[in-house]
């Protein structure tokens, strides 16, 4: 797996982790099970909680997709460097 796709994936079960969260907050809030905000700003509480209880949530429900795409960050830095490393020691050979 590409680290674009590690990336791409962990991102969407990210924000589909929030968009879940959203849903079933705001079900509880029509339902006066938790209270509501004041005046208009419903919404605006239904996102804040959402935020507030995704965080946590993505944090350990997602924790083998958060590994697997830091590893490939990690692996394509590695391998960057040692690119340049080489480029560097190439460049050395020639100025010398």
């Amino acid at each position: 797996m590409s680290i674009k796709h590690a990336t791409v994936r962990y991102t969407a079960m990210r924000l589909g982790v929030f968009v879940g969260c959203f849903f079933v907050i705001w079900a509880l809030v029509y339902f006066r099970v938790l209270p509501a905000g004041l005046g208009e700003s419903n919404l605006l509480w239904v996102l804040m909680l959402a935020i507030v209880i995704s965080a946590p949530l993505s944090f350990v429900l997602l924790r083998k997709q958060r590994d697997a795409m830091s590893a490939k960050i990690a692996e394509r830095v590695d391998h960057t460097k040692a690119r340049l490393d080489s480029n560097r020691s190439q460049e050395d050979g020639l100025t010398r």
